[in-house]
């Protein structure tokens, strides 16, 4: 599957180095910066926080979970197909490619972004979004294609280090200038927010030119012809049937499904809550970022050793029911400490959770396959899909209820309906098996 000439490690580090890539735009645009910038631009414009959007009246935070979920449904609409070509041409990298690309020139966009154009600020952030999204979908799709089964939660754990490492990296920069704009020759803490989201674009497409140089670009030497559009088609069509006769995959995916609502939606929508709900400074709700992305590392690792010795299921149920009780405790935090303290746990299953079900879903694809691409675009339409559901439930219980604290609580739902399914799930411990 890789080059004689490429050296295996070399192209694992490089793999892992696209993560190093694009979780800077994970967590200074999604996480911290802009959902805090954007905040503080759009508030108290008019009563009750709400903005004008194309004509629409609506609240400023449910208009940002709005849009997340109509960026997650558009790529789960057109991954599928995308993959498919992928896999029918060959040409995985090059649709990589162009989805980073897409999302880091939408970061920069994001620059010009001053709360008086509110539709530029939203437009950008949804592509930039897209953009990361569906680069993941065939970055995911080099797992099973550049190392051997038994090193599938190593690699995947190592990936996610080393992203949450570098974004934790340029966030203190973007922190250091957010509190000391003069000493970066910047104007004021707003520009300075404005600044990091042009050097994180910068950064997502300038550190990936490593894994584009790097990884093969056609690794099963497929002949690409002109007719691949139909080509993808039949592939995905064909991959949706394995997957629907494969009963231990669908079931992972049904979990996966279900408890990503969770853990994605805390994901995107964390600092917006520590902003409205305990009125937390922007500084202090980066810090409690920072400490996710710190713990995160660690907890890449630590669940990755446990799976290791008693197997990926038992590693993902002792985290599900960790978030179950994040979910609870967040109902009842009203002070800066409580929030620190749940952010702390929240890092140790957030890093864990994410590297082993990727890990965990790669166990699972055929090993005689080589439509791993088209595999891969149902684990990850089933994560779309799922962030699209938990976001949009999230801002609708807000809407109706009118606290964010309700819509947590009820995440913890979520969770627990992914744990009936993970229960009835047999997963591969270390070595492989053929489904």
């Amino acid at each position: 599957m890789l080059s004689s000439i490429t050296p295996r490690k070399k192209v694992q580090n490089a793999w892992a180095m696209y993560d190093w890539a694009n979780s800077v735009y994970s967590l200074v645009i999604t996480s911290t910066i802009f959902p805090v910038y954007f905040n503080s631009v759009t508030k108290g414009l008019k009563a009750d926080d709400k903005v004008d959007f194309f004509g629409f009246e609506i609240i400023n935070t449910v208009l940002y979970s709005y849009s997340i979920s109509l960026s997650f449904l558009i790529i789960a609409l057109i991954s599928p197909l995308l993959s498919g070509i992928a896999d029918a041409s060959g040409k995985k990298l090059q649709f990589m490619k162009f989805f980073a690309y897409l999302g880091s020139l939408s970061c920069v966009a994001l620059f010009f972004f001053d709360g008086n154009n509110l539709e530029w600020g939203i437009c950008f952030s949804v592509l930039a979004s897209i953009g990361y999204a569906g680069s993941i979908v065939f970055y995911n799709a080099y797992l099973p294609e550049i190392t051997t089964p038994d090193k599938y939660d190593l690699l995947s754990a190592k990936g996610f280090a080393l992203g949450y490492i570098g974004s934790v990296i340029l966030l203190v920069v973007n922190l250091l200038m957010i509190q000391f704009p003069s000493f970066f020759m910047i104007s004021d803490g707003g520009m300075a927010a404005r600044f990091s989201f042009l050097i994180t674009g910068l950064w997502w497409a300038g550190f990936s030119q490593i894994p584009f140089r790097v990884l093969p670009k056609n690794p099963f030497d497929k002949d690409i012809k002109r007719e691949f559009l139909i080509k993808g088609y039949r592939e995905i069509r064909k991959v949706w049937y394995e997957v629907k006769g494969h009963k231990v995959m669908n079931r992972f995916l049904a979990s996966f499904f279900f408890y990503s609502m969770g853990v994605q939606t805390v994901m995107y929508l964390a600092a917006t809550f520590g902003d409205k709900e305990l009125g937390l400074p922007g500084d202090q709700l980066i810090l409690t970022i920072l400490i996710i992305q710190i713990v995160a590392i660690a907890g890449s690792y630590f669940f990755a050793y446990i799976s290791k010795i008693y197997g990926n299921k038992i590693s993902l149920v002792i985290m599900v029911l960790v978030w179950v009780g994040v979910c609870g405790g967040a109902y009842y935090v009203y002070s800066v400490y409580e929030f620190f303290a749940l952010a702390f746990v929240v890092g140790l299953v957030m890093g864990g959770i994410q590297s082993l079900s990727r890990s965990t879903f790669s166990k699972l694809i055929p090993g005689s396959t080589t439509d791993h691409a088209s595999y891969f675009s149902f684990y990850d339409v089933t994560e779309k899909l799922a962030i699209v559901l938990g976001t949009f439930s999230y801002g609708v219980i807000e809407q109706v209820t009118g606290s964010m604290r309700n819509s947590a609580l009820s995440l913890g739902l979520f969770f627990l309906v992914g744990l009936g399914f993970l229960l009835l799930v047999t997963i591969p411990k270390n070595d492989f098996q053929e489904h």
